[in-house]
């Protein structure tokens, strides 16, 4: 069991001992310290915090906790109840709250829940934010309000389709398009909001869903991560159903992935890819995304003359250096699409109709499209981490041993051959050292990952 503080969000799994897991107590201690935090960047008589939550079984009770501890605070809380990461950072800004919290852990497995922290642009802590809140949480004389100043809880469940109606207003959104293809998609909500959310942006655009795992009770049919080897069911009834393909997101909807008609993963990486090109396309600039992301971006940015940056990982490197390069397109290899022209957040929605209508406009089948980016394959590995398994340590080592390549040392240590690379970082989320490599095989790739796993636990000696 595990309870990890850092600068993203208070993530843990539920039940056991204070302090050492998510308990009630730790969900009360950080909602306590945000809010705190909150008060501090406003000096007015009245603050609002939208609150919202994925399907997980302890959603529900982490989120009275946190609403309530907040409500001591004379915080008005804005219920959202079942919402997406997305639909929660979309609601901060409509509503000019002063911030927001998700209480979601994304693809972690249903004994995790986290409280993921927004400022009032709807857009995730930057790092002196995070730590701020930490420093307010240890300090331990955080101010509570009076009876008559406590604050209230007003519930509104109307921003999926809020969120929705602003996606169909985008100029990119190409609605009579999509509406004149008369597709047929699955999609596989592992159980979550994204069994809401999807299937009624589907038909808002015309589009007819087959629905798989879209009942919200948090109870995950797979791993909830969208990898392929999670993705059985899915691939299956694309084909059963002879869909035009298939659509998964991951329990907060902030990660999405898609199917062929065949069957075929699409590529996770390649989501962001496809999104990229159509949105260049119809507005030429540049594109960031993070380390650990596939080539293939690059490659789509400069056909499109734009400039292409990689960012630390981590969604608000991401954002951060979008700003800086006024990107009109970003995000992250794991399927995480950001759309500045509607928020700075990443957000499946969004992809889904950007992605849509790419495909009506090409007039292509799934599987076309992809054999028009170049094939690049990647390996996604990780070590567990030990007590006595010093991080720092072997990436000064591996950075070493790999001194005379392309090495940057911005996000961990990522190596550049000339025919492919490898990142290896330790986890913000996971007690675990990723191993990310990509090639122009999937052999190469998982081979080259493999050997940079025996040369660390070699130097770890283990």
């Amino acid at each position: 069991m595990t309870l990890i503080k850092s600068i993203s969000g208070i993530r843990g799994t539920i039940g056991g001992l204070q302090s050492e897991n998510l308990t009630p107590i730790d969900a009360v201690k950080y909602a306590a310290a945000y809010g705190s935090w909150v008060k501090k960047q406003r000096n007015k008589e009245t603050h609002r915090v939208v609150v919202g939550r994925d399907a997980r079984i302890s959603g529900e009770m982490i989120q009275q906790l946190v609403m309530n501890t907040l409500v001591g605070m004379g915080i008005t809380v804005i219920d959202l109840d079942l919402s997406t990461t997305p639909t929660v950072e979309m609601a901060v800004m409509m509503e000019h709250a002063d911030g927001g919290i998700i209480l979601t852990a994304s693809h972690n497995p249903k004994q995790w829940n986290a409280l993921k922290l927004l400022n009032n642009k709807g857009e995730f802590l930057n790092a002196a934010a995070g730590q701020e809140i930490l420093d307010i949480a240890e300090a331990g004389n955080i101010e509570f309000a009076e009876v008559d100043d406590l604050g209230e809880i007003h519930k509104n469940d109307a921003y999926i389709d809020l969120h929705i109606d602003e996606i169909l207003d985008l100029p990119l959104v190409n609605v009579d398009a999509i509406k004149a293809c008369k597709f047929k998609v699955v999609v596989d909500g592992v159980n979550s909001t994204g069994g809401i959310a999807i299937p009624l942006l589907l038909e808002a655009l015309g589009v007819e869903p087959v629905k798989l795992y879209c009942t919200p009770n948090g109870h995950f049919p797979h791993n909830p991560e969208p990898l392929k080897e999670h993705l059985g069911d899915l691939m299956k009834m694309v084909v059963d159903e002879n869909a035009d393909f298939g659509i998964v997101v991951d329990p907060d909807v902030d990660r999405l992935a898609f199917v062929d008609e065949k069957g075929e993963m699409f590529g996770e990486e390649y989501t962001l890819v496809a999104v990229a090109d159509y949105v260049l396309k119809h507005t030429p600039g540049n594109t960031v995304s993070n380390m650990s992301s596939s080539r293939a971006l690059r490659d789509v940015t400069e056909k499109h003359n734009g400039t292409y940056t990689a960012s630390a990982v981590g969604e608000v490197n991401v954002v951060e250096m979008m700003k800086e390069t006024n990107a009109v397109i970003g995000g992250e290899g794991n399927g995480g699409i950001i759309y500045p022209e509607l928020h700075y957040g990443r957000d499946s929605l969004v992809g889904v109709a950007l992605f849509l209508s790419h495909l009506a406009e090409q007039k292509m089948a799934v599987s076309e499209l992809r054999e028009t980016y170049t094939s690049y394959f990647m390996s996604k590995k990780k070590i567990e981490l030990t007590p006595t398994l010093d991080v720092d340590a072997i990436l000064k080592a591996m950075e070493a041993k790999y001194a005379s390549e392309d090495i940057n040392t911005v996000d961990g240590v990522k190596i550049d051959f000339p025919e492919n690379w490898v990142h290896l970082r330790k986890s913000n989320t996971e007690p675990i050292i990723r191993i990310y490599t990509e090639a122009k095989s999937q052999e190469e790739a998982d081979s080259l990952a493999d050997k940079i796993i025996a040369e660390i636990k070699a130097i770890a000696n283990i």
